[in-house]
């Protein structure tokens, strides 16, 4: 059983600057001005205040084009950082597609909107709180990816040490039996290896060396960014551990237990034209 950690590890955030996610920074900006543009609408035409339509297209215009800016580090965050096969990466595409309706919503209400001074037709209205309804889906599920998923939110729990994402040849995968360096390793520490499509854990524990699925089979949380101590690492969103030497569940809500693989340590610098040794095995 982990004691004595904190249980909130997440996906790191690819887009970011010094470890502050880009993402999260800018979606104010498009949800205040497009949100915002629809409530003055609405309020501008129930009150007769006519004057105030020609801010509420101008809110639009700058919703649309910081929605633009914000939507690109969105995107290579769900490219990269949000888990696959996961309940987060349902969720993220739930949120990607709700804020894009609601952009295409709010376009389609500002296109050819040029008479500021007259009131806006009922269909255009009718689109722009349509619009301001999948925003605000939108803005739920990215909370929730936050708060529930902990999608950018970064948080090390002690000597977990530094994040770490390898990539490493396909051909260094053979059914159960991976070829990694360790070196890097400290106990109770854990890097992120890619081969290929595949993720995979590498964690020392004080017992030696163990290597296994990047994905809790409960809910497909990462793994990589769990606790780990005593040879059991905890899933990072609800809690499931399992023991790593041969991935059984010791909590759960997990049921299934988790791919565990045979380490074959190479030495931590090589060369193409120097291709490395084995240099010794662990299980």
């Amino acid at each position: 059983m982990v004691t004595g950690l904190h249980s909130r590890s997440i996906m790191r955030s690819t887009a970011h600057i010094k470890g502050h996610p880009l993402h999260p920074m800018l979606i104010p900006f498009p949800f205040a001005f497009l949100f915002g543009s629809a409530v003055v609408d609405v309020w501008a035409r129930v009150s007769g205040q006519r004057r105030w339509h020609r801010s509420a297209r101008d809110m639009t215009t700058l919703g649309l084009g910081s929605a633009i800016v914000a939507a690109v580090p969105g995107l290579v965050d769900y490219l990269t950082a949000v888990p696959p096969q996961s309940s987060a990466h349902t969720r993220a595409t739930r949120h990607m597609i709700a804020n894009l309706s609601a952009v295409g919503l709010f376009a389609a209400a500002r296109l050819g909107r040029r008479d500021s001074k007259q009131h806006p037709s009922a269909w255009r209205l009718a689109t722009e709180v349509a619009g301001a309804g999948a925003l605000a889906v939108g803005g739920w599920l990215g909370g929730t990816l936050v708060s529930r998923n902990q999608i950018s939110v970064d948080h090390r729990y002690a000597n977990a040490g530094k994040w770490r994402v390898e990539r490493i040849p396909e051909d260094r995968l053979q059914g159960r039996r991976i070829e990694v360096s360790v070196a890097d390793l400290e106990p109770d520490q854990m890097k992120l290896v890619l081969v290929g499509d595949r993720r995979i854990v590498v964690a020392r524990t004080d017992e030696g060396y163990a290597a296994f699925d990047d994905r809790c089979t409960h809910k497909g949380g990462p793994l990589s960014d769990g606790a780990l101590a005593c040879g059991t690492v905890q899933c990072p969103w609800h809690g499931s551990q399992f023991d790593v030497r041969n991935g059984a569940v010791k909590r759960g809500p997990a049921k299934t237990p988790i791919a565990t693989y045979e380490i074959v340590e190479i030495p931590a610098f090589t060369t193409p034209d120097r291709p490395a040794e084995l240099a010794g095995r662990h299980s």
